[in-house]
């Protein structure tokens, strides 16, 4: 019969899936900042210059296409505003709406801040090709959407 894992240990290999995935998350989270850093970017800015490249989008299609809340869009985006990364100007029909635009500089920041090698050896250093095979099959599984699952209650 099998152990059940001890959640209070220090080995990871010990703690629950859910506490693995997120320490696991946590720590390729912190050390992607760190490479994106170099750019005035993070985990959060990123995104914003990916779907900008696709054209200017308002504000709440920004925030609704990278799964966030509009506020924290407008964080994000004050941020990279004053790295030159993205313009906000009035909507041509509705003043009070922004629409944002990726500049030259932040299409030349994206094209070398989104290189997949370096982001990739941050997340499988040491690990064979079998071992990021396996990873990003199972890692695909977990990220599949699913029913929403119910609370205590």
């Amino acid at each position: 019969m099998e152990q059940e894992p001890d959640p209070a240990s220090l080995d990871p290999a010990q703690w629950p899936s859910g506490r693995l995935l997120s320490a696991a998350a946590r720590r390729v989270e912190r050390d992607f900042n760190a490479h994106l850093a170099a750019w005035d970017l993070n985990h959060a800015s990123l995104p914003v210059l990916v779907h900008l490249s696709g054209g200017p989008l308002s504000q709440r299609e920004l925030a609704a296409a990278c799964g966030v809340t509009e506020q924290t869009t407008s964080r994000v985006v004050a941020r990279m505003e004053r790295s030159g990364y993205v313009t906000r100007t009035p909507h041509e029909q509705d003043r009070r709406r922004l629409v944002l635009t990726i500049t030259d500089a932040g299409r030349a920041a994206l094209a070398v801040a989104s290189e997949r090698e370096p982001a990739e050896a941050l997340v499988t250093r040491g690990m064979s090709e079998r071992d990021v095979s396996e990873l990003r099959r199972l890692l695909a599984l977990v990220a599949r959407p699913g029913p929403d699952v119910a609370g205590p209650g």
